[in-house]
């Protein structure tokens, strides 16, 4: 009896895994149906036009001073909970370990790595650093410290 059962579910879980329709987008920006059938079909019948603020992106040169970074003479550093730094002590994941990894990372000093934006909980935290006129993102989880990558 069970092997039937077995038998019935693998029938239908592959039946409704085969007759899966898939929808793309054209180089255009109109969406397509792709059926099971091998047919398709146009679901946005119309050009889609675009936007001014995406036409301004398109036309924006893309500059590499974007991961450079310009601080005035007076900033100071975000101040971070000192609950959660207190918490953090003992695994060595504190803002001090953090910017010491970071050091080690570029191979500079401790000072010369400067804190813009932090977001963090006990349990993980995201800081992103001016490391020598550079912007980078480091990541926490736990009391494991790393760059975070840009995958796409």
């Amino acid at each position: 009896m069970k092997s039937i059962v077995y038998a019935l579910v693998f029938l239908f879980s592959f039946v409704s895994f085969s007759q899966d329709n898939h929808i793309v987008k054209t180089e255009d920006g109109r969406r397509v149906l792709l059926k099971a059938d091998f047919t398709w079909e146009y679901i946005d019948l119309v050009k889609p036009e675009p936007t001014k603020q995406k036409e301004k992106e398109i036309e924006k040169p893309i500059s590499s001073n974007e991961n450079s970074c310009s601080l005035s003479a007076n900033y100071t550093e975000p101040e971070l909970n000192k609950k959660v730094q207190n918490q953090l002590k003992k695994g060595r994941a504190t803002i001090a370990h953090v910017k010491k990894k970071v050091a080690k990372d570029f191979n500079c000093d401790v000072k010369d790595v400067i804190l813009l934006l932090a977001s963090e909980t006990k349990e993980k935290g995201t800081y992103k650093f001016c490391v020598n006129g550079t912007k980078t993102v480091y990541k926490r989880t736990g009391h494991n410290i790393a760059k975070k990558l840009k995958l796409f």
